[in-house]
């Protein structure tokens, strides 16, 4: 598979997982559950470094 069409997969896949985030978050901040929201938070930070990496695929696979 194309390199650069595998990791606009890649960045698709995450943004995805993005959209239940969501949900969740809103859920914790309704019941004021501080374990869902700290839970929710680490989850954010995985997918803000999946998705750099992702962009950064797109990059070096546009560079060559």
């Amino acid at each position: 598979m194309n390199p650069k069409v595998r990791a606009m997969i890649a960045v698709g896949a995450e943004l995805s997982r993005g959209i239940g985030l969501r949900g969740k978050i809103r859920q914790a901040r309704r019941d004021n559950d501080r374990l869902v929201m700290a839970d929710a938070i680490v989850t954010v930070l995985g997918l803000i470094t999946g998705v750099a990496l992702a962009v950064r695929e797109v990059r070096k696979a546009g560079q060559e």
